[in-house]
């Protein structure tokens, strides 16, 4: 049997019996004995038991050998030897403790390639509408279309046409001052208030010299005359 149909029946046999996390490996570069190996969890000894079964039935209907079936006894972990495929169907904790993904993990293969195609669930799984992504702009829905009317519209670029061609409204003009006449500019508050204290500066120092100048005049004229002292000298005969 071929190893891809091979791998879909076993995995189509794991999923009947409702077994838990399935992992398929490819195992080529690894060793020649075997070409894949399937790892699957059950939660009982009955489960586990009856995963193997479903497995064995299956590959006998699809016309695959059984080379061996081992562990069928305690239930813990049961291997299934189908020639290029293992399959080894464990409870969790046995799986957690061997830990067969770390040896055996290093090619996983995909379990969509392994997914059944000729069962009515896989029938019905093709045939329903796949959903498209909203994020997508090619997917939004699109708004409606509205037809434009053509004689609106060229009534509007009529109308703007006729706005455009309106004159702006003129300034008025400025005042034209004729030549020769005398313009007359206001004097600003700062400088004639310069100018005043100026001025008045100019008037209260030209009265002080003119104060201090008729003062020695008026001393002079008004003072007496200065008293002169004459004194006797007595002679000594005397």
């Amino acid at each position: 049997m071929d190893i891809k149909k091979l791998q879909t029946v076993v995995v189509d046999a794991l999923e009947d019996v409702k077994g838990q996390d399935i992992v398929l490996f490819d195992t080529t570069n690894l060793t020649s004995l075997f070409d894949r190996i399937a790892v699957v969890s059950g939660t009982s000894n009955r489960q586990t038991k009856a995963l193997a079964a479903s497995v064995r039935d299956k590959v006998k209907e699809a016309g695959g050998d059984i080379i061996g079936l081992e562990g069928e006894d305690t239930g813990e972990w049961v291997l299934v030897d189908l020639g290029d495929m293992i399959v080894h169907i464990m409870q969790p904790a046995i799986r957690q403790y061997y830990r067969l993904e770390e040896i055996w993990g290093e090619k996983p293969v995909k379990l969509g390639a392994a997914k059944r195609k000729s069962s009515a669930e896989g029938v019905e799984a093709a045939a329903a509408p796949k959903s498209k992504s909203k994020h997508l702009a090619a997917n939004q829905e699109q708004p409606e279309v509205k037809p434009v009317r053509e004689r609106a519209t060229a009534a509007k670029k009529a109308a703007a046409g006729t706005a455009a061609k309106k004159p702006a409204a003129k300034k008025p003009a400025a005042k034209k001052v004729p030549t020769g006449a005398t313009v007359r500019v206001a004097v600003p508050k700062a400088a004639a208030a310069d100018a005043a204290a100026a001025k008045a500066a100019k008037t209260a120092a030209t009265k002080r010299a003119t104060k201090a100048a008729a003062a020695p005049a008026a001393a002079s004229e008004g003072a007496a005359p200065a008293k002169k002292v004459i004194r006797r000298i007595k002679k000594a005969d005397e």
